[in-house]
């Protein structure tokens, strides 16, 4: 991510957060362990208070299962805090391995129709994992059924409707075969909470194949449905690389920052752990400013990193200090050096790094060869696109110096995954015939990198539509290498006197379908997961999101006063308290639950 004072923003707009329940938590707990959920919207309904008063009478009469059960039968969800180490937060059943399977968005392999439909927003935009694209009615009633393709196994649904939507209601049945609708007695006349990520708890061991959404506008104005998701387990993902870039860590806890998770004190490495990530990113500089990440910091930070139990992912950038597409300036130390020199100074610095990590037993997993490379590394003799520079024979020499040196460096039998990383990550034509140069100049590499930012790189759309095509040309694994969205518009800095303002401030930015909330936040990047499990030939590897932890304390740069134009981007508040959102890599609509345990449809505030 380019970090320059032209991208700080000046100004911030303060966001309003609020939670509102509905139900006592004894009864939603009673239903929930009955197999059931309160009819219940975000303003109570009196019909569905009744139903859920009435409920220990229903019950005698009514089955638990809402679908005929088909194959293995779903575990059911655990309740409470997520496990330490879990991939997902919880889950319906384990793989083969006996390792928890992540929880995806299943709907998105499935095909959708409807009933009803305006032009030019047909059914297909409620199931293409973007809830800014909308399925909208043509009346004030409409009914979108999507079929999965084949009988899954349901932990929950969800459901994003337009800002701009009518107040509505909604019916959700399931089915396992065609035409045998079940009705979930939870899911019917639902109150729904216009742009606002909405969850739905199913019945444990509840499996089906189809599932209908049928909405009605409390106006008679057209409903429109920007997502409509199906969550349950998939075994296949679970070698996803789930991590966070920590680099900043240091930097925080030698300021003082404090960290807590549910009330208990940690370090961003031992909340993320428990949050569910497996990996760990950082970056390396060559000789940064003091205090900022060089060698020996990062070999500290790889010490905790290993002692937690996640693997390591290095961001070498050959710089001393932030590279990316508009700086990649040559190290001091290495000036005056030419395209022979430069040669052999990145592949032994690479070999000299990669060596340090094993030998204190913390052997690197994945490394990346510079950082954000669409314009070259080492100006002006690995720069391309320029009349005055190396081009890209250059380039591609220096790239196969640094990837022998991490090979050379890594300890024998040891999988070190070699990634190439670009920024373009909602750009297909770009990110293509970029990682067609390097192949067709013989550049090894074993995982393509990309840097996906929404504010900056575009719709989720086109993130899905370049990782599926990527997959598909070049039949190599795909890593969102940095990731980020906004849990707030305010700018946590100015309470502290600092005038540095966020790199996002202002709804403009914000994709339509994810509020700027910690729901919204929630909501972007397990929609991400969810189409990275599913990029064709389970090609899909991993994500990692960036400075999570980057709260008010460590500047971009010494000198810039004590404030981050990240604040409002982290996974923690501006007091480095864990916001819900820190469950991104497990069930959403667990995470909602435990952080709105009496309300349903459940909301992140």
């Amino acid at each position: 991510m380019k970090r320059s004072k032209d991208r700080i923003a000046r100004t911030g707009l303060a966001a309003a957060l609020a939670r509102r329940a509905c139900l006592p938590a004894s009864s939603w707990r009673l239903a929930r362990r009955l197999g059931w959920a309160a009819s219940v919207g975000r303003r109570p309904r009196r019909a569905a208070l009744g139903a859920l008063c009435g409920a220990c009478a229903v019950l005698l009469a009514a089955p638990l299962a809402i679908v005929t059960l088909t194959g293995p039968a779903a575990q059911a969800r655990p309740a409470g805090s997520m496990a330490s180490g879990a991939r997902s937060a919880s889950t319906a059943r384990t793989d083969a391995a006996g390792d928890p399977a992540p929880t995806v968005n299943w709907a998105l392999s499935g095909t959708a129709t409807a009933t009803t439909t305006e032009s030019g927003q047909p059914a297909a935009n409620a199931t293409d994992g973007d809830a800014g694209t909308d399925w909208c009615t043509s009346g004030y009633t409409g009914t979108l059924t999507v079929d999965l393709g084949q009988v899954r196994s349901l932990a929950d649904l969800g459901l994003t409707l337009d800002a701009a939507s009518p107040s509505a209601s909604a019916t959700i049945e399931l089915a396992s075969t065609a035409g045998a609708w079940q009705q979930v007695p939870a899911l019917r006349d639902v109150a729904l909470d216009p742009g606002n990520p909405m969850y739905f708890p199913l019945p444990s061991r509840t499996q089906a194949r189809y599932a209908e959404l049928t909405v009605y506008s409390d106006t008679g104005a057209d409903v429109c449905v920007g997502e409509f998701r199906t969550y349950g387990p998939d075994a296949a993902a679970s070698g996803l690389n789930l991590g966070t870039d920590l680099s900043f860590t240091p930097q925080e806890l030698a300021a003082g920052a404090t960290f807590s998770y549910n009330g208990r004190p940690g370090t961003p490495v031992t909340i993320t752990r428990e949050a569910g990530a497996n990996y760990v990113r950082m970056r390396l500089w060559v000789n940064p400013p003091p205090g900022y990440s060089d060698l020996t910091s990062d070999l500290a930070l790889a010490r905790q990193v290993r002692a937690a139990g996640m693997k390591i992912y290095l961001d070498i950038m050959y710089s001393d200090f932030w590279a990316d597409p508009q700086h990649q300036n040559i190290p001091a130390a290495w000036a005056g050096q030419d395209l022979g020199q430069l040669t052999t100074t990145v592949r032994s610095y690479t070999q000299q790094v990669i060596s340090a990590f094993a030998r204190q037993g913390t052997p690197v997993d994945m490394v990346s060869i510079g950082n954000e490379i669409r314009n070259g590394i080492l100006w002006p003799v690995g720069e391309i696109n320029c009349t005055s520079c190396g081009g890209w024979d250059n380039l591609a020499q220096l790239l196969k110096a640094g990837v022998a040196g991490a090979q050379a460096g890594n300890p024998a039998g040891h999988k070190l995954l070699v990634m190439m990383h670009y920024d373009q990550g909602g750009n297909n034509a770009l990110s293509s015939a970029f990682y067609a140069q390097l192949t067709s100049l013989g550049v090894p590499f074993d995982v393509i990198g990309l840097s996906y930012y929404p504010f900056f790189h575009g719709a989720i759309s086109a993130m899905r539509a370049n990782v599926d095509e990527l997959a598909t040309q070049f039949h190599k694994p795909i890593v969102i290498a940095e990731t980020q969205y906004p849990w707030t518009l305010a700018n946590g800095n100015s309470p502290l006197g600092d005038s540095t303002g966020d790199f996002v401030w202002q709804t403009s930015q914000l994709s339509p379908g994810y509020p700027a909330s910690p729901g919204g936040q929630l909501s972007f990047v397990t929609d991400e997961l969810s189409i990275l499990a599913q990029v064709p030939d389970g090609l899909g590897a991993g994500l990692f999101y960036w400075a999570p932890d980057w709260i008010p304390g460590v500047p971009w740069e010494p000198g810039t006063g004590i404030g981050s134009p990240n604040v409002n981007l982290t996974l923690f508040n501006f007091e480095g308290a864990a916001l819900p959102s820190i469950g991104i890599f497990g069930n959403p609509a667990d995470v909602c639950e435990r952080s709105a345990p009496d309300s349903s449809p459940c909301v992140v505030g």
